[in-house]
């Protein structure tokens, strides 16, 4: 009988850890391991992405939507280099993610050898919590439980190096000797609450407060039903951190939506009037979108003791588990007759919506990306899940679509990188194979890398029960949210080198290799591409070709940002009329009153011509 192979026992570890899918892409660093592979009839599941980095990018999707470690591998040198903005995007939004990288052979380490880096320093910051490389068969299974149980525990980026010739050696395993180091497998359930005194005190500010906000983020999805009763209790409106917009459901009437530059308007006047936050689950990093430093008494709920009291001077810090911390504080809460603030927090609500609505039936040319986006809401399929890319395009996803029920949605949050979007939700597919998947990308993210995942796509669909893998391209010519950001924060007019982009037939392209794909130039054709790719059979790319003019207008627009992005006109912006147009009726509409605008009908969209559009 042929001897077990290091590279044979690392995938059954694997498998051991319940690991079905590894995101990864050849090289002979990994020659040992892809050789184990075959005799363990792919089992993990190998998934070949298209460049290391998007494997990286699928297991980030994968653990943000299973719940579970995503792993991925990659060989030694470029390949592991490559990992890195994936791995990165893993650590700053606290997703486990387990990383295989190969090195050269033993004998050749330090000898400047072809594709040898130093692979400990590369990595000893992104794998800060737990790094380490096999010498000799008797690591593991340490190594490997270790990496699950601290990427699990910690919620971060574990790696494990694995140099050539080791991969190839017979496994044999640590025995009951000195220096040797046994290993178990699983982790422990365990949630841990707050004090009964920290909680105590906390309920004191909660309870003497009359205006009661509360911030949640991804830390919160467990405890969707404790938010719920916490929010009716206290009278409180609930707004959400990007990554914790499928933590509550969007239709509840006191939950204003997102926060930040990103974010509604309704949240931004919940933060301005409040006199009492409380955040749960979420390290939103900026201060500006919160209350002003003396205006509210402030708690903090977080799992990690190292997260907790970094965004706010907070009055009590509760390190616990979101729901069982929530469990044992809603009985000390006192239920607040005076509804008066939620109602004006509701109110605030449904006239966003109302805006949204008539932003969305602004004319443009070609086509209204809002009208777009605020589109597709009404279409969602109840399961579906959602990934946006970093841009204009989150700012979209961030206030038209309202995640309802079990829809799961997320994007790059903290690095805000370009190119999650596509891999996202193909790690997304392995995850939750009998559920469709829908990406809102840019066309600047999409040349980056988005096209190319398309094949990783065709190459699995098949596969996948429900095999609806939806890539909606906002195709505006322009590396749109830098423009506005270059307007709106220097006062400089576009730069077209830097931000034009060539338009591409990204839906001709998808039919070529054997998928699905429509181009959508009036709005009147919007909605009959949805509802096509929502029937297909196949992934399906939407090429939307959608005005770069119209403004991602912040919540709070400023006076002196209206004045940059004026400037930027006067210093010759090639967009400047359109922008001026867009900006102004964008604006507009947030500021008419609450009634029902001739285009704000049931089922009314954008005109078919920019008549109008003056």
């Amino acid at each position: 009988m042929a001897s077990t192979k290091v590279s044979d026992y690392i995938l059954q570890r694997l498998r051991e850890w319940d690991v079905d899918h590894v995101f990864a892409y050849a090289g002979d660093g990994i020659n040992g391991l892809l050789a184990a592979w075959g005799r363990a009839d792919n089992k993990p599941k190998f998934v070949q992405a298209r460049h290391e980095e998007m494997a990286a990018f699928q297991a980030v999707g994968y653990a943000k939507f299973s719940g579970k470690v995503g792993v991925c591998a990659a060989t030694s040198g470029p390949g592991a280099i490559h990992l890195l903005n994936g791995l990165y995007d893993a650590k700053l939004d606290h997703v486990p993610v387990v990383a295989l990288v190969g090195q050269t052979n033993r004998s050749a380490m330090g000898g400047s050898y072809q594709q040898e880096i130093d692979l400990a320093s590369l990595y000893k910051d992104v794998a800060s919590d737990f790094c380490e490389t096999a010498t000799v068969p008797e690591q593991l299974p340490n190594l490997i439980d270790r990496a699950f149980r601290t990427a699990y525990a910690k919620r971060t980026v574990t790696a494990i190096i694995l140099p050539g010739d080791v991969q190839e050696l017979d496994y044999s395993p640590p025995t009951h000797a000195f220096k040797m180091v046994p290993s178990s497998l699983g982790l422990g359930r365990y949630a841990p609450v707050p004090s009964d005194e920290d909680l105590q005190r906390a309920a004191d500010v909660l309870n003497a407060g009359e205006k009661v906000a509360v911030l949640i983020g991804q830390g919160a999805r467990g405890a969707r039903e404790e938010v719920e009763r916490l929010a009716d209790v206290l009278g409180a409106g609930v707004a959400k951190a990007l990554l914790g917009k499928d933590a509550l459901p969007d239709d509840l009437p006191y939950v204003t939506g997102a926060i930040g530059l990103l974010g509604t308007r309704p949240s931004y006047e919940l933060m301005q009037e409040c006199d009492t936050l409380l955040m749960i689950g979420s390290s939103f990093p900026y201060t500006q979108f919160m209350p002003e430093l003396d205006q509210a008494r402030a708690v903090q709920i977080d799992i990690d003791p190292h997260m907790i009291g970094l965004r706010y001077p907070n009055e009590v810090n509760l390190v616990g588990d979101a729901r069982e911390t929530l469990r044992r504080l809603l009985p000390r809460l006192h239920r607040k007759q005076d509804r008066t603030w939620r109602e004006q927090v509701e109110k605030n609500v449904a006239r966003w919506w109302e805006v949204m609505q008539r932003r969305a039936a602004v004319s443009a040319d070609p086509i209204n990306p809002e009208y777009v986006v605020h589109a597709l809401d009404g279409k969602l399929p109840d399961d579906v899940i959602l990934a946006a890319d970093s841009g204009s395009s989150a700012n979209w996803y961030a206030r038209h679509l309202r995640l309802r029920g079990r829809m799961r949605g997320s994007l790059s949050g903290t690095l805000a990188t370009m190119g999650p979007g596509v891999p996202y939700a193909i790690g997304a597919k392995f995850a939750h194979p009998d559920r469709p998947a829908i990406a809102l990308v840019g066309d600047g993210a999409m040349q980056m890398n988005g096209m190319m995942e398309m094949v990783t796509a065709a190459k699995y669909y098949r596969e996948w029960s429900d095999p609806r893998l939806i890539v909606a391209v906002l195709n505006n010519g322009d590396l749109n949210q830098v423009t506005w950001e270059m307007r709106a924060m220097s006062g400089a007019p576009q730069f077209e080198e830097s931000q034009h982009i060539p338009d591409l037939p990204y839906a001709d392209i998808a039919q070529r290799i054997g998928l699905d794909g429509v181009r959508v130039e009036k709005p009147k054709h919007v909605e009959d591409a949805w509802d096509r790719a929502l029937a297909a059979d196949r992934p399906f790319v939407i090429d939307f070709r959608t005005d770069p003019a119209v403004p991602p207008i912040p919540p709070h627009a400023e006076l002196d940002q209206i004045e940059a992005a004026a400037t930027a006109i006067l210093k010759g912006d090639s967009d400047r009329g359109s922008m001026v147009k867009q900006g102004l009726k964008a604006k507009v509409q947030e500021m008419l009153p609450g009634t029902r605008h001739r285009d704000d009908r049931p089922g009314a969209g954008p005109h078919d011509s920019t008549e109008g559009n003056k």
